[in-house]
């Protein structure tokens, strides 16, 4: 009971102490383990500050306590649901306390994933293919059904589509912010956002108020891999920011995950090219369960982190071959056709029989990669190529059926029908 007083009266003081912005992990640390605590480092005076701070940081430092008043903002920051989680606290993720220059302190809103918890980060492009789409929707469904906690930053694209694809079939998921917890970014994953603390937690290493800085994210990519046990990329170009939650993760000894696709697309240069360095294709999400959850089974055991599958042997002895996309190891293709990507299930055949021939032609010609009007004109038969045929009112049409997507002004992709069960046959069963 005693060590539960202390530890309240110490908050309003941890508080303050990550409140302040110019102030890095260790150096809090630092000054918390000379001063005995949070709150001995508020008391401690200028001297003591200087011993762990530079001049500037102190003279910072200085004027931010004459206005900032500890046990005030503690009791705003618990009227609002958030509560602070330290590295001294019981409670810090194992996972990430295990991290190089660990955060000092989290602002959490909901709960933590437990140590023996499996959870994997699910990230990839922004502005993704309607492929990248798909993959991260079932991919964020297959994990949440399966028990395992999809971890990502609540982005625009691959993750939040999977993000709330998990919460949808009521698994859990856990959103790190490059901004104060109190900060929806991006404003149109608002629902998610309010989603998240009843289904899992969000999570913050930024004082309230922080605005969603550039500069904010690299850090918050670091804690994305530190809370996972496996990070999985489903779309990246060459260049992608996504690929510093990679580099991250490999410092951190995480497994490494790409999602193959075609040579053609930009967006999936990144993952290709993982692949290629070593990184384990994913091709079969049963295949990921089955090795998370033994992962998790063997870190706890071994109180370790798992090894890093781009390095040297331990690629060689990981790295799978390479299978046909449309089969497996068999020659089984799954029940598929060449259709759409080797995609077309008994459904939509009907459904494409059911259109008038205008608009089976057009949606014939659609595929899940975004295309514009005239390189979906140049697929159609050649007396739709000419003339006067309205090509632009047969994809609205689609749309309107749900049958197409506009990805953007001008760009189009389609949007297959699925079987009885939901999802498409083969690996995505």
């Amino acid at each position: 009971m005693y060590q539960e007083k202390y530890k309240e009266s110490e908050l309003p003081y941890e508080l303050w102490l990550c409140s302040f912005p110019d102030v890095g992990n260790r150096q809090l640390l630092q000054l918390a383990e000379l001063c005995g605590g949070a709150k001995g480092v508020y008391y401690a005076g200028l001297d003591r500050w200087r011993q762990v701070l530079k001049e500037k940081q102190v003279e910072s430092l200085k004027r931010f306590t004459e206005s900032w008043k500890p046990e005030r903002e503690y009791e705003r920051l618990k009227e609002r649901g958030i509560r602070l989680v330290t590295l001294a606290d019981r409670g810090y993720p194992g996972r990430l306390r295990e991290i190089p220059d660990a955060p000092y302190g989290l602002f959490v809103c909901g709960s933590l994933p437990g140590e023996q918890e499996p959870t994997v980060a699910v990230v990839g492009a922004r502005e993704c293919s309607q492929y990248g789409s798909f993959v991260a929707d079932k991919l964020g469904e297959i994990l949440g059904r399966s028990g395992i906690t999809v971890v990502s930053g609540m982005a625009r694209g691959v993750d939040g589509i999977s993000q709330q694809a998990a919460l949808n079939v009521g698994g859990r998921s856990c959103g790190v912010l490059g901004c104060g917890i109190d900060i929806c970014y991006p404003k149109e994953n608002r629902r998610l956002y309010d989603r998240l603390p009843g289904q899992g937690c969000l999570i913050s290493s930024y004082p309230l108020g922080t605005p969603a800085l550039a500069w904010n994210f690299p850090p918050r990519n670091r804690i994305v891999s530190g809370l996972s046990d496996a990070v999985v990329v489903v779309e990246a170009r060459e260049k992608s920011g996504t690929l510093i939650t990679v580099d991250m993760a490999l410092e951190q000894g995480k497994e490494v995950y790409a999602v193959p696709g075609r040579i053609t697309d930009r967006l999936s240069d990144g993952c290709n090219r993982l692949i290629r360095q070593g990184a384990v294709p994913l091709l079969n999400p049963e295949e990921l369960i089955q090795e998370l959850y033994g992962l998790r089974e063997r870190q706890c055991a071994q109180g370790g982190q798992g090894k890093n599958l781009l390095s040297g042997t331990s690629a060689a002895k990981r790295k799978k071959d390479m299978t046909d996309i449309n089969g497996d190891s068999n020659g089984s293709n799954g029940g598929r056709t060449k259709e759409h990507h080797g995609i077309e299930t008994v459904e939509e055949r009907k459904i494409r029989s059911g259109l008038p021939p205008e608009l089976e032609a057009v949606y014939s010609a659609l595929e899940l990669t975004p295309r514009t009007v005239e390189e979906i004109r140049v697929k159609l038969p050649q007396n739709l190529r000419e003339g006067c045929f309205n090509l632009n009112a047969c994809l609205m049409r689609l749309c309107v059926e749900n049958m197409a997507v506009q990805v953007s002004p001008g760009c189009f992709s389609g949007v297959f029908a699925r079987d009885s069960t939901g999802i498409f046959p083969g690996k995505f069963d």
